[in-house]
């Protein structure tokens, strides 16, 4: 048994997709296919039901991979963890972004100031699941947070509607989500957690909303905001002095209209120096960040 054969299985038993396993491995699929066959016939058992072009993992293959994971991550800590003890160590940091991506350019400068010639690999755009256990940190929304993980609460937000100045209802201290009902709503797309949540608060207020515009980008969605284009569900302090003065935003009644955010690192693995250092600096940069907007 070779230690390639086993990461190439374990990769096509996460993926579960042996074409889309062998492009991320960078061979081809009957390559792939002939390895995870030898690796069968050394066991003496079949890991996959295989139907077509596709396959799925079989109670044997669910066991083996449990194994395979514990061996291919203690190899993998073990090597980390000579890098520290060698006084080298790893400045190589894997972060999972899933909420308040714009704030990642402020966050990774104030890191680097002290930390120079760190490097990261950003895992953006993805849904929950994808990278799994494939980062050392990860952001995600308190609600959703990735399984086999230790979490640490970084802050709880208010969600408030943001408005054109020349809205109807910017002059309001408050507003109840059934006063939106009938406006049209500017909102990232089905997926991100800050669209989950906001469509959820909806939900609870007894109407689904119209969505005028979809996009990814933060930026793109205060634009739209700015030239009138519909209303939005925003984050009050991550997202707070973003909009600029044509957008105006306003706490909503319902006092369920909130989130949080959190960090987490894979449970059972080791955690290199570079990644705790950078885990004390990301607590510190969101604690800090509550503390202005709570003195506003």
């Amino acid at each position: 048994m070779e230690l390639l054969q086993l990461k190439y299985f374990q990769t096509a038993a996460r993926m579960q997709h042996m074409t889309q396993a062998a492009q991320r491995l960078h061979i081809s699929q009957p390559a792939l296919s002939k390895m995870i066959g030898s690796l069968e016939a050394e066991l003496g058992v079949k890991l996959f039901e295989r139907t077509n072009k596709t396959i799925r993992l079989n109670e044997q293959g669910k066991h083996f991979l449990s194994k395979v994971d514990i061996a291919l991550q203690a190899l993998e800590d073990g090597k980390r963890e000579l890098q520290d003890f060698a006084h080298a160590p790893s400045e190589f940091i894997t972060l999972d972004v899933r909420v308040s991506s714009h704030l990642l350019p402020g966050l990774l400068a104030e890191y680097r100031k002290t930390k120079p010639d760190t490097q990261f690999h950003l895992l953006q755009h993805a849904l929950p699941g994808d990278h799994a256990f494939e980062f050392d940190l990860c952001l995600s929304d308190g609600a959703a947070p990735p399984s086999g993980c230790n979490s640490v609460s970084l802050l709880r937000e208010a969600i408030v509607a943001a408005l054109p100045s020349d809205h109807r209802l910017a002059k309001r201290d408050w507003i109840s989500l059934e006063e939106l009902k009938e406006e049209r709503f500017i909102s990232l797309p089905p997926g991100k957690s800050l669209r989950e949540t906001t469509d959820a608060f909806c939900r609870l207020a007894g109407f689904t909303p119209l969505i005028q515009f979809e996009s990814d980008d933060p930026a793109t969605v205060r634009g739209l905001i700015r030239a009138g284009q519909g209303v939005a569900f925003l984050p009050a302090i991550t997202w707070g002095g973003s909009t600029g003065p044509d957008v105006v935003t306003i706490p909503l009644l319902e006092g369920y209209c909130e989130r949080s955010i959190s960090l987490h690192w894979p449970k059972g693995r080791y955690l290199t120096q570079a990644a705790s250092s950078f885990r004390d600096c990301i607590i510190r940069y969101f604690a800090e960040l509550e503390s202005a907007y709570s003195k506003e």
